[in-house]
């Protein structure tokens, strides 16, 4: 399979930088070739224009979009990495999500999250968290986010199967930042294959 992943962090040295490098390195591990988005580094413009709106409405789509589209068009695997903020995405893989998966290209309704005008890809999660898996549980935190984004959004994109991995503990010991990235090489290593299309989804 080819690999997207798409990284969303200002610091080269961060926590997120460095599970995107070892999910990759598992992905490779096991055959599979990879590709990376860096949104700081290749400074993705996140703004929702008019000019998207139009896109929407049939004009080309912008040179940026157009691009990322390109990128993902040629995955067979996605993977997200981004720190959890404010119990969400950070603003520039909100952007990413909002401009690159258009209305008509990702998807043409909205009743049915299982269905989608992409071709199924695997979809992978890793979000770097500080705060611990029990307060989160308990607080409904991760159920709120498997709600909007594991049974919402993704399924409109086409992510098929699709995971979310929630890295707790990122802001914790060396100890166990090492056995939270030694999770992300596993995780790259053991992709599964995208499943077929779920009843009512769409081929491009």
């Amino acid at each position: 399979m080819h690999v997207l992943t798409v990284l969303d962090h200002p610091d080269p040295a961060s926590f997120s930088a460095a599970a995107a490098r070892r999910f990759m390195e598992g992905a490779e591990a096991a055959a599979h070739t990879t590709e990376l988005a860096d949104l700081h580094a290749e400074g993705f413009d996140p703004r929702w224009t008019l000019a998207d709106i139009e896109a929407d409405d049939g004009a080309p789509a912008p040179r940026d979009v157009a691009a990322e589209q390109a990128r993902i068009a040629r995955a067979d695997a996605i993977c997200l990495v981004f720190p959890l903020y404010w119990w969400g995405m950070p603003a520039m893989t909100k952007g990413w999500v909002d401009r690159v998966w258009s209305w008509g290209w990702a998807y043409d309704q909205l009743d049915d999250p299982e269905r989608s005008l992409q071709r199924p890809r695997t979809g992978i999660l890793l979000i770097p968290a500080g705060a611990r898996s029990d307060e989160m549980q308990a607080d409904g935190n991760e159920a709120a986010l498997d709600t909007a984004w594991i049974r919402g959004t993704f399924g409109y994109f086409g992510l098929s199967p699709r995971r979310l991995e929630l890295l707790h503990g990122a802001t914790g010991s060396a100890t166990r930042r090492a056995a939270l990235l030694d999770r992300c090489y596993h995780i790259g290593n053991t992709l599964p294959e995208p499943a077929p299309h779920a009843a009512g989804q769409t081929a491009p």
